[in-house]
């Protein structure tokens, strides 16, 4: 897998990052969720896992051509809004040695992969119902 550097969160050291890959899909490298409270709302089937970014993040998109701006919709099981404003994003868990060569990913962080499609879908103006489900906030 060939991935695009898209854009970090921040410059210092391993943080959240976006890349594009050559299978119209984008890697979300982010923190992996520990949170009891937050996990027990999330439907993650086996092989999938769920990363915590900064929304602004997604910012980068503009740099595959896309427009930077906020989701217009946040739709379940890709992505939900975290009490703290920050999104959590859910695929599968990238495994592939060659993706992973090329990121530096630390201990407290992984990646999951999530169609182009998806994300694209996510910026467009919601048609009827909307699907947002937000996370449940912490007890």
């Amino acid at each position: 897998m060939k991935l695009r550097f898209l854009g970090k969160n921040s410059t210092v050291g391993d943080c959240p990052t976006l890349y594009a890959t050559d299978r119209d899909t984008y890697l979300v490298q982010g923190w992996r969720i520990f949170a009891n409270d937050l996990l027990m709302h999330l439907d993650i089937p086996e092989g999938q896992t769920a990363v915590e970014v900064p929304t602004e993040l997604f910012e980068s998109l503009k740099e595959d051509g896309l427009a930077a701006g906020e989701f217009r919709r946040i739709e379940d099981p890709i992505m939900i809004l975290a009490p703290g404003g920050t999104y959590v994003v859910q695929g599968p868990e990238v495994t592939d040695p060659e993706a992973l060569s090329q990121m530096e990913i630390a201990d407290y962080e992984t990646v999951v992969e999530v169609p182009r499609a998806s994300v694209t879908a996510l910026l467009e103006e919601p048609r009827g119902v909307d699907l947002q489900r937000p996370a449940q906030p912490a007890l």
